[in-house]
């Protein structure tokens, strides 16, 4: 494995064969597996879980991390192609980039989305840029413009744990936050049930449908694995017999990049904070995800994540567990 950027470059098959082996070194821990292996770690944008997920998982499998966060002790890093570098940024990635990876035997790069033009954050601009620059040392995205492959797969495992029937019904919701917030996760938790062959409904406010391209693409994996795509506005429609309800906070694509047309769209929409009378006509044992960080009492409400149902923190777990899986394909 050279590349884990995004869980549509593998097979369902490839897919199970990495949660089996995250299970595996779980139950039979490789201390040793990655001795000598070092990972870098570049964070254009903050972490708490990937970071302390990654390192952790690598020290587990006997190997070593260094990490960089660029303007943070090291040198500002610019992104932009034919840029005039008259400001703050010292070094461009077509050098810094390739520089690191040199001295990695894998390397991890999280770059959220730029967030002002939808057409260049659906096509990955700056990812594609840093996927061309590592040449052939392994990548893993740690976040990117639209996707966030760790995480969707941390995810399926989770569900995988909790015996969720492979044609349960999984609602991904919008869920209120005072800014714009990326793409990258509802687009990958969305492909990730459509893979796993759920009955996905994806329930948002009006204005806040996700792109046609990301539809279309969990159609399309929904399709090969025998699920269904739906979509609508109305949120009690969208939970009545759901076993999953999947937290998320996005901008408004009507109004993407325009930060004040959406802010208006959302000044009324504060009662999409997942509250436990959300759940009156869903399955009875309906268990709630969120990637995290969640903001308490605005996206969701402590009765919530303090409750039952939430599975938060075992989401959180498995990132270090898969990860592990998809360090020792690529360096074992």
């Amino acid at each position: 494995m050279k590349r884990f950027l995004d869980l549509a470059d593998f097979s369902r098959e490839q897919i199970l064969d990495l949660l089996a082996l995250a299970q595996s070194l779980q139950d039979k821990p490789q201390p040793h597996a990655l001795a000598g292996k070092i990972l870098g770690l570049v964070f254009f944008n903050p972490s708490l879980r990937t970071l302390a997920s990654f390192q952790a998982g690598m020290a587990r499998l006997g190997g070593d991390s260094f990490v960089i966060t660029p303007g943070q002790g090291t040198w500002q890093l610019e992104t932009r192609l034919n840029a005039v570098m008259n400001g703050a940024a010292a070094e461009h990635i077509r050098e810094g980039i390739p520089v690191l990876a040199s001295y990695c035997d894998a390397l991890g790069v999280r770059a959220f989305a730029d967030g002002r033009n939808l057409e260049n954050d659906l096509d990955e601009t700056l990812f594609r840029m840093i996927d061309g620059l590592c040449g052939d040392k392994p990548l893993i995205n740690m976040e990117s413009a639209m996707n966030h492959p760790c995480q969707a797969l941390a995810d399926w495992r989770t569900m995988d744990e909790l015996q969720l029937p492979q044609r349960a019904k999984f609602v991904l919701s919008w869920v209120y936050h005072p800014k714009a917030l990326p793409l990258a996760v509802p687009a990958a938790t969305l492909h990730m049930a459509a893979m796993r062959g759920m009955e996905v409904v994806v329930a948002r406010p009006e204005g806040f449908a996700l792109p046609p391209q990301i539809m279309d693409k969990a159609r399309l994996a929904a399709a090969a694995a025998g699920g269904s795509i739906a979509e609508t506005s109305d949120r009690a429609a969208a939970l009545a017999g759901a076993s999953v309800l999947y937290a998320k906070e996005w901008g408004s694509t009507t109004h993407y990049g325009d930060v004040e047309a959406d802010s208006r769209l959302r000044a009324d929409l504060s009662d999409w904070c997942v509250r436990e009378r959300w759940f009156t006509a869903a399955n009875p044992d309906l268990k709630f995800m969120h990637c995290m960080p969640v903001r308490r009492n605005v996206a969701v409400a402590d009765e919530v994540l303090d409750g039952p149902r939430a599975v938060v923190k075992r989401e959180a777990f498995n990132r270090m567990a898969v990860q592990m899986a998809v360090l020792h394909r690529m360096l074992a």
